[in-house]
C-alpha cells in the first residue's frame, strides 16, 4: 500500500482506538496508514530513540516529517475532507484549530491514562 501518512495510536486506549477507527472508516484521507502502536513495538522504539514518546501522545508521520501528540492530531485532523460521522465532523472541527488542540490535548492524555488504569493496563507502550 502507497502511503503518504501513517497515523499511530494506542490500541488499547478506549478514546485512541475510537478515534483511529473514524479516521480509518469516516475520514476520507487518502494515502494514510493508522497503526496500532501496542502491536509494532520496533517502530515504537525507534521513535521513542528519536525522542517521540507515543505514551505522551499519538504520533503522524508524513515523509521525513514527525509530528508528535497535539501537533500530531491537530495535523491529521486537519487532512480531514467532509468526514461522515457526525463525531468525526465535531472532532475535526475542534482539533483543526492549533489553539484549541494545544488547550485540549493534556486533558486528553489524562484520559487516556485514567482509561488505562481502570481498565488495569499498562499505562506504557515501552
Amino acid at each position: 500500500m502507497n502511503t503518504d501518512l501513517t497515523f499511530i495510536y494506542d490500541g488499547k486506549c478506549p478514546f485512541c482506538n475510537h478515534f483511529a477507527e473514524l479516521l480509518e472508516l469516516k475520514g476520507k484521507i487518502k494515502n494514510i496508514n493508522i497503526l496500532d502502536g501496542r502491536k509494532n513495538k520496533e517502530l515504537i522504539n525507534s521513535l521513542l530513540d528519536k525522542g517521540y514518546d507515543i505514551d505522551k501522545g499519538a504520533i503522524l508521520l508524513n515523509g521525513d516529517n514527525i509530528y508528535h501528540g497535539a501537533e500530531a492530531i491537530n495535523t491529521v485532523c486537519k487532512k480531514i475532507s467532509n468526514p461522515s460521522g457526525n463525531l468525526l465532523k465535531l472532532l475535526s472541527k475542534v482539533f483543526e484549530s492549533k489553539k484549541r488542540t494545544n488547550f485540549l490535548f493534556p486533558f486528553l492524555v489524562r484520559a487516556r491514562r485514567f482509561a488505562l488504569i481502570s481498565k488495569g493496563v499498562p499505562t506504557s507502550l515501552v
